[in-house]
């Protein structure tokens, strides 16, 4: 069968940002062939682009093992599949004024550049949580942010609510594969800010019922010290910068430098896609090889860095990675 986006790539994609994204696919679809895991770290809106499309086929088709975002990326993905079809477009959006966009707001969206997410959504999804919450607080129990979203999800009677087809949706499909999906600094997102407003109010006992940011960090670090038993490498897919990227790829430097295991392997591959360049300090323009100097890559890892828009190379990326 024809593999359209592989021949156009494999053809095309021959110079500069082209040959990088090209190189890094094929570097990535040999990792996972070869038996490695691959950690994805997502930030930007992603999922409000509708990254679900692609990334839930890499899931399921197994190219994806682990996943690090923001939480804004894990609760989107999640608002798309329940309100897809409450969404509003602005193709204009650049054209905007403040008053245009406070009448947005009094409309009860949330612009995110050209996509507008109605405020319901979240009050739909809050009654659910807020009830998930306040009774793990009362019996004592914590559980990581996902795992919430993903009891959430195990009610069958909420598939008849779906917006979009169910293989659309990136969370669900990690769900399905019990893919752990970690998301530090939480407590910045929608649902972070309903879940703190809750326990001031005395609606849900304690803060404690939702597992801390170290937690998640110890979480990360005891799997990758079992693959490293187990002889499997890590792979790291970096889209954007920030807290999604710079938390999980920490785990690696901690555990050799904080822990003493000094004969652990560093990360076996590198790819990252950002729109921001070195200068100013920044993290999320970082040449990899910055990371060899804070014990994250070696000399020898495969490093990838893609100048670009991850909307339109992440969808390209994961196509080529599936064979499509």
């Amino acid at each position: 069968m024809a593999a359209p986006i592989t021949e156009f790539m494999d053809h095309n994609f021959r110079h500069f940002n082209a040959r990088e994204t090209l190189e890094a696919a094929r570097a990535y679809k040999k990792f996972v062939e070869d038996g490695g895991e691959m950690l994805i770290a997502m930030a930007g809106a992603m999922s409000t682009a509708e990254i679900g499309l692609t990334l839930a086929d890499m899931i399921r088709a197994d190219k994806v093992h682990i996943i690090c975002c923001t939480a804004a990326n894990l609760e989107e993905d999640v608002f798309n599949l329940f309100a897809h079809n409450d969404y509003e477009v602005v193709a204009d959006w650049r054209a905007l004024s403040a008053e245009d966009e406070k009448a947005l707001y009094e409309r009860g969206y949330n612009r995110v550049t050209d996509t507008c997410i109605p405020e319901s959504v979240m009050r739909h999804t809050e009654s659910i949580l807020v009830k998930l919450w306040a009774n793990a607080a009362d019996k004592g129990e914590q559980y990581f942010p996902y795992e919430y979203v993903y009891k959430l999800l195990d009610d069958p009677s909420l598939a008849q609510h779906y917006h979009i087809p169910a293989e659309h949706s990136w969370v669900l499909a990690a769900k399905e594969k019990g893919i752990p999906i970690l998301t530090p600094g939480w407590e910045d997102c929608s649902h972070g800010n309903i879940f703190c407003a809750n326990v001031m109010m005395g609606q849900i006992k304690s803060h404690s019922c939702v597992k801390s940011g170290t937690q998640q960090m110890e979480f990360l670090a005891q799997h990758y010290m079992k693959r490293v038993e187990q002889k499997i490498p890590i792979g790291f897919f970096q889209i954007a910068g920030g807290i999604a990227g710079d938390f999980p790829i920490c785990v690696v430097p901690m555990l050799i430098q904080d822990m003493k295991k000094k004969d652990l392997p560093l990360w076996g591959y590198f790819a990252q896609i950002s729109d921001s360049t070195t200068s100013y300090g920044s993290y999320s323009g970082a040449v990899p090889n910055e990371k060899i100097t804070w014990g994250k890559l070696d000399c020898d890892t495969p490093k990838f860095m893609i100048n670009s828009d991850a909307s339109v190379i992440a969808p390209l990326m994961f196509s080529y990675i599936l064979g499509r």
